[in-house]
C-alpha cells in the first residue's frame, strides 16, 4: 500500500492506494494563507508540515496495513526558507505573494526578463522564487543570511520529514534552472543579482525526484515506521499529468483548482514568443510541460459566489439559469493582487465585469464569470500550443455543469479524469516507477463533447474577449508603480 499526498495552496490531502492504484481512503485538512497590505502572500511553514503529518497518520490508520511509501507532491513556486534543521526562519513566501511586483517592472524594462526568459523558457512574475529572493535579498538580508534552504513546499516537508536537503527536477525547473544542463545555472543566477546566494539553493535531484526514510521523530509524527519511503516530487502540475496521463507532445491537461493551470507537453524547450509561462522538465527525457497558469481558478469562483450569497452546490442550477452569453455580462478575471502571469505577465493586472444593469442577475454574473475563466483558459492553450487530446482534473471539474462550459467555449472534446485526486495518484506512480517498478495503473476518464450549435457564439466571445484583453492591458500599464 502506499499514500500520495498533496500539499495544496489551502488544503493538504492524502489518498492510500492498493498495489492496484485502487483508492482504499483519503483525508484533507484545511491550511491558512495570510494576506498583507504590502501585497504579501504567507503560510506558516510548520503549520503545514503538521498538516501532512495529520492527514497521513489519519490515512494510514485507515489503512489495513502499513504503507511502505509516502509519496509527495504540492505547490510550486514561492519562497520557503529554513535553517540547516529545516526549520523556518520566517514565514513562507506563497506563489500569490505580489511585493515583489516592483522587482519584477524592472527586470522587464532593463531586459532581465527577456534574459531569463531565453536562458530558462519560463517568464519571471511576482511569485517566482527568485524574484521573491531578490526582493528579500534587498529588504531582508539578515533572514537569508540564517537561512541554509532556499526551497518550494516541498522541498520544505521533504527535509522536515527525512532530514534530507534536495529538490525535485520539476520543482526546481523555474526561474533558475539550465533546462538543457538540468541544473542552477550560474547565468540566471547573476543575470538576477543572486549569485552570491547560490548556497541557499538544494542540490537538484532527478530525473526522479529525491527519497529517503523517515527521521525518528517525522516517523513517530506520522505513525509509520522510520524505514517507510518518502519520495519529494514532482511538482503538483506534473503529478497531475502524470496521473492524468498526460504525456505525450502536443496533448494538454486543464486543471480547474485554485489556480486554473494549463498545460502542454512538448518536446521542445525553447521560449515561445508570448513572454509568459513556464517550462517545466519533466521525469520523461526529452519530455518538458509547457505551463500556461493562469493565476486564480475556483478562488475566482468561491468569492463571487460568497458575495452573491448562494453556496457551491447551487452552481449548476446559477449556470442553467442565465444563457450562454450571460445576457450581456463580460468578465476579465484577473483577480490576484499580484495580477497574472499567463498567458502574459502584468502585475497591475485586475479583473472586471462589464455589461451590467439592473436587470443583471446573480445567474448572469456567476455565468459570466464561468464564461471568462473558460475564455482565459483557451487563450493559455492556445498560447502554450496545444494540438492533441485535452484531460481535465480538479475540484472544478466535478460540477458537470461547469466542464460542459469548458468543452462549448474550448470548442473541444474534454477527456475528465475519473480519479479523484490526480496530484497524489500521478506523485505515487511516479515514484514507483523512479524505482523501476511499471504499476500500471489505469487512467480512466469519460469525454464531455462540446456543443457545435454554441461554437460560432463562443468562438465570437472568444474575439471579443481577446479584444478586451488588449485595451484592458493598456490602463494597466498607466497605472503608477506602487498602487494596485
Amino acid at each position: 500500500m502506499y499514500i500520495g499526498v498533496d500539499i495544496g495552496t489551502t488544503l493538504t490531502k492524502a489518498v492510500g492506494y492498493g498495489d492496484d492504484g485502487t483508492e482504499l481512503s483519503a483525508h484533507s485538512v484545511p491550511t491558512e494563507l495570510v494576506h498583507g497590505d504590502d501585497g504579501r502572500v504567507e503560510q506558516d511553514a510548520d503549520a503545514v508540515v503538521a498538516s501532512v503529518a495529520a492527514v497521513v497518520h489519519e490515512v494510514a490508520d485507515r489503512l489495513p496495513g502499513t504503507p511502505e511509501l509516502v509519496a509527495l507532491t504540492g505547490q510550486g513556486d514561492g519562497c520557503w526558507l529554513a535553517d540547516a534543521d529545516g526549520v523556518p526562519v520566517r514565514p513562507a513566501a506563497s506563489w500569490l505573494d505580489g511585493r515583489a511586483a516592483d522587482v519584477v517592472r524592472r527586470w522587464d524594462r532593463d531586459g532581465t526578463a527577456d534574459a531569463v526568459l531565453a536562458g530558462n523558457g519560463g517568464m519571471v512574475f511576482p511569485g517566482a522564487s527568485a524574484a521573491i529572493l531578490a526582493v528579500l535579498d534587498r529588504d531582508e538580508p539578515a533572514t537569508l543570511d540564517r537561512a541554509a534552504t532556499a526551497t518550494h513546499c516541498v522541498g520544505t516537508v521533504f527535509q522536515r520529514l527525512t532530514g534530507v536537503r534536495a529538490v525535485d527536477l520539476s520543482d526546481a525547473s523555474y526561474p533558475l534552472l539550465d533546462p538543457i544542463t538540468r541544473d542552477w545555472s550560474d547565468e540566471l543566477l547573476g543575470l538576477t543579482g543572486l549569485s552570491h546566494r547560490r548556497d541557499l539553493l538544494p542540490p537538484v535531484v532527478g530525473p526522479a525526484g529525491p527519497a529517503a526514510g523517515l527521521t525518528p521523530a517525522a516517523a513517530a509524527g506520522l505513525g509509520l515506521p522510520p524505514s517507510t519511503t518518502v519520495s519529494a516530487g514532482p511538482y503538483d502540475l506534473l503529478a497531475s499529468a502524470r496521473g492524468s496521463g498526460t504525456v505525450e507532445p502536443g496533448d494538454g491537461l486543464l486543471i480547474i483548482g485554485t489556480t486554473l493551470a494549463c498545460q502542454v507537453v512538448t518536446a521542445d524547450p525553447g521560449p515561445l514568443p508570448h513572454r509568459a509561462g513556464l517550462l517545466l522538465a519533466t521525469w520523461q527525457p526529452g519530455r518538458w510541460i509547457r505551463a500556461m497558469p493562469a493565476m486564480v481558478g475556483t478562488a475566482s469562483l468561491d468569492w463571487l459566489l460568497r458575495l452573491v450569497g448562494a453556496p457551491v452546490s447551487a452552481l449548476a442550477e446559477l449556470l442553467a439559469e442565465s444563457p450562454p452569453g450571460a445576457r450581456g455580462v463580460s468578465v476579465l478575471p484577473y483577480w490576484s493582487a499580484s495580477g497574472e502571469r499567463a498567458p502574459f505577465v502584468e502585475a497591475s493586472a485586475r479583473g472586471r465585469f462589464d455589461g451590467l444593469h439592473l436587470a443583471t442577475s446573480r445567474a448572469d454574473l456567476v455565468r459570466g464569470l464561468c464564461e471568462g475563466l473558460a475564455y482565459a483558459a483557451r487563450h493559455c492553450f492556445d498560447a502554450a500550443g496545444l494540438t492533441g487530446r485535452l484531460a481535465v482534473c480538479g475540484g472544478g471539474a466535478q460540477s458537470m455543469a461547469w466542464t460542459q462550459l469548458f468543452a462549448d467555449v474550448l470548442g473541444r472534446p474534454l477527456e475528465v479524469v475519473d480519479v479523484p485526486q490526480a496530484g497524489a495518484y500521478g506523485a505515487v506512480l511516479s515514484a514507483l516507477e523512479a524505482r523501476g517498478e511499471s504499476p500500471g495503473w489505469p487512467v480512466r476518464a469519460h469525454v464531455v463533447e462540446p456543443t457545435p450549435a454554441l461554437r460560432s457564439r463562443y468562438d465570437d466571445g472568444f474575439a471579443d474577449y481577446l479584444d478586451r484583453v488588449a485595451v484592458a492591458r493598456e490602463t494597466w500599464t498607466r497605472t503608477p508603480e506602487g498602487q494596485s
